[in-house]
């Protein structure tokens, strides 16, 4: 297909493909899955090899939500029967995070429901950060706390958070249709200053409760103007208990056109496998190592995901392999922010009474 070579050739170079291309991915048939995916995956090797980088979520709050969002099972009003519970304590948060790192991943996501935090809860998850750094000195912790007020991003970057994850989640005009006790523009504030910070944004979708073509490609455009550094592709869980209970739209050939369009959009950044990928790429899942570069390991905030070991196993069958702490995610040309890192891990390590370089 012409239009596949066009694609490869502009995700090779980095340069934004046009709307009706992006479209067209999805638009393609199933006889054209395949060649679609080889495709992506031309670009995901050029930028990420065969690497995988693997996340871990550590729900820090659960439940008890004030906002609204339709597809969220810890929404104000969800009658979703999950885990409710405050605030856990650091030694807990880094106790469950030190399970993720056990089994390889290389970066922690500490999340709390909530509009956003307050200066209390940033000090909170200050606190646990702490605690994970010294048990684990080397593993990137991203913090998902809501909508930020000026200056907290400043402080979670002071106390040693790398990234900061908020989620545009859905195109700008039909966000009003999935949620009211926010604005789409709000969403877009904290990843800039998240970004200002100097702290890694983590930015991406939600695919799945209804939007059109127009709508998905529109979210993914403005996420790769946005440039973030990690685009998380998540597909609706249809809580029951939610308004989006009954929104079962995916198959697994649509969720993996999504996320070769969004490889095509966004060509040298993190994608990352994230929420619903057992549900709606069932058997397909190893497919889908060719066009993302990082997945969550294990479960997610309210929901259970796919043993650990048969993640693992799927990677190492697939003929991909773990990403280690001592590589680094993003191309070169993507992360001006390297030497800082690689001194800040060198002093965390010093810290922790090892002095080695920063890629020992």
């Amino acid at each position: 297909m012409d239009l596949l070579s066009t694609l490869v050739d502009k995700g090779l170079r980095r340069e934004l493909p046009t709307r009706e291309e992006a479209l067209a991915v999805l638009a393609t048939s199933d006889d054209e899955l395949l060649d679609v995916v080889a495709a992506a995956g031309k670009v995901r090797r050029q930028w990420f090899g065969r690497r995988v980088k693997l996340n871990y979520l550590v729900n820090l709050k659960s439940g008890l939500c004030p906002e609204d969002c339709s597809y969220c099972s810890q929404r104000l009003g969800s009658e979703a029967g999950i885990l409710k519970y405050t605030w856990l304590k650091p030694g807990e948060a880094a106790e469950a995070a030190a399970a993720g790192v056990a089994g390889g991943a290389k970066r922690v996501c500490l999340v709390a429901s909530g509009r956003g935090p307050t200066d209390r809860d940033v000090e909170r998850v200050s606190e646990t950060i702490a605690a994970i750094r010294e048990r684990h000195a080397d593993v990137e912790v991203c913090a998902c706390l809501g909508l930020l007020s000026q200056g907290q991003a400043e402080r979670l970057r002071e106390a040693g958070a790398d990234a900061y994850n908020h989620n545009l989640n859905t195109s700008e005009a039909t966000y009003a249709d999935i949620c009211t006790t926010h604005g789409y523009e709000d969403r877009v504030a904290t990843v800039e200053q998240a970004k200002s910070a100097g702290l890694s944004a983590c930015s991406g979708l939600i695919a799945g409760m209804g939007e059109s073509d127009e709508d998905l490609v529109d979210v993914v455009f403005a996420l790769r103007e946005l440039d973030p550094d990690s685009v998380p592709v998540n597909f609706l869980i249809p809580f029951e208990g939610t308004p989006l209970a009954q929104e079962w739209n995916l198959t697994p050939q649509r969720a993996l056109r999504i996320l070769a369009m969004t490889r095509f959009v966004c060509p040298d950044v993190e994608v990352r496998l994230a929420g619903g990928r057992e549900v709606h790429l069932r058997s397909l899942q190893p497919l889908a190592l060719h066009l993302v570069n990082s997945i969550f390991l294990g479960d997610y905030l309210t929901s259970e995901g796919q043993a650990g070991k048969a993640d693992l196993d799927m990677i190492a069958d697939a003929g991909f392999e773990v990403e280690g702490t001592e590589t680094t995610t993003l191309p070169e040309h993507r992360d001006p922010r390297d030497e800082l890192r690689g001194d800040l891990v060198s002093v965390r390590r010093r810290g922790a009474g090892t002095e080695l370089p920063p890629n020992a």
